[in-house]
């Protein structure tokens, strides 16, 4: 008998506060995620890294020895100034000296990153000046950015979106919610298709460097705004129409980023995810819940008064009331 009370009780419990234990348990997932993800990435990239060391310390002990009258320490130093250039998107190689990180075409690249918090790394401001008014032009242009492409996006959607599913609703009479899923999983291909495929592709070709899965792995760090910057086009040597070159990728990481932005938008009104969000978000107080409660406070205030109104009247009449005398023979204190 008592532990069929304490299971309802538990069960009352938890299904009282369901929103939180949904949240709960997301906040664990995804902390279980992260671990699961730093797990694979270690065990995957910490071989390739010592290989890497193993390597760099063999070239450096081999060319100290064949050039005994080098320091260590003399090296040190000028391998530590080549790698902090190097940060700076400034190399020191001879056939890399001909390509300029801040003439108008890689600026406006560098911009475009900025704004759309991408921000590969490979170049970064160089003066004081810059990094201030870098600063000062991201404050401003961020928030900009998410003005424009929520604008863009909200119009965007009327045509690519809400109107074509509900033509077809209404045309053919299918389920909306089945034609917003088929719909939002050939949007989705679309994209995949005309802003991934075709552009890794394309990427391939035009880098010398890049094999098809370097293409496509730029093209979703891209897009995504994660933005490693281990690979950035454009920075061959000798590329051709450079100028030209970097303008075209500025467009295609605009337009890119406002169709991934669509893509998204038209699964999130999926009546599916809608409801998959409800279960982790607190719950709203309904008008009607609101009313119940005003009124039932009402009622509470109205009953405290009238209770408290007759209580006074009854103490008014038991100490106030007088009985009245029709004369003075009535009176027993004078008879």
């Amino acid at each position: 008998m008592l532990q069929s009370l304490a299971s309802n009780s538990c069960v009352r419990l938890i299904q009282s506060h369901k929103s939180t234990w949904y949240f709960v348990s997301l906040v664990v997932g995804y902390l279980l995620y992260l671990i699961f993800g730093a797990v694979v990435f270690s065990s995957v990239e910490l071989p390739y890294e010592d290989l890497l060391r193993q390597e760099l310390r063999a070239i450096k002990k081999q060319f100290l020895q064949e050039n005994e009258c080098l320091s260590e320490e003399r090296l040190e130093q000028f391998l530590k100034k080549a790698l902090e250039a190097s940060n700076y998107g400034v190399s020191i190689l001879n056939n890399a000296s001909a390509n300029w990180n801040w003439d108008f075409t890689s600026a406006l690249f560098f911009a475009s990153t900025v704004l759309s918090t991408t921000g590969y790394g490979h170049t970064a401001p160089l003066s004081d000046g810059g990094k201030a008014f870098c600063i000062i032009y991201s404050v401003i242009g961020i928030p900009f950015t998410l003005l424009f492409l929520t604008a863009v996006v909200q119009r965007i959607m009327v045509f690519s979106t809400r109107r074509p599913i509900v033509y077809i609703h209404t045309r053919w009479g299918l389920s909306k919610p089945l034609v917003a899923i088929v719909h939002a999983t050939v949007l989705a291909t679309l994209a995949i298709s005309c802003f991934f495929l075709i552009p890794a592709a394309i990427f391939s070709a035009l880098e010398e460097n890049w094999n098809f899965l370097e293409s496509f792995y730029f093209c979703f760090i891209s897009l995504s705004t994660i933005g490693l910057g281990d690979y950035v086009p454009g920075e061959a040597v000798n590329q051709k129409f450079r100028e030209l070159y970097k303008v075209g990728i500025t467009v295609y990481l605009i337009l890119g980023l406002i169709v991934m932005l669509v893509v998204l938008e038209t699964f999130c009104e999926l009546q599916q995810l809608k409801q998959l969000r409800k279960m982790f978000y607190l719950k709203k107080e309904k008008p009607q819940d609101r009313l119940a409660i005003l009124e039932h406070d009402h009622l509470s205030f109205t009953t405290v008064s009238n209770s408290g109104t007759a209580q006074s009247e009854d103490k008014t009449q038991t100490f106030v009331s007088v009985p009245t005398l029709v004369s003075p023979n009535d009176d027993p204190m004078i008879q």
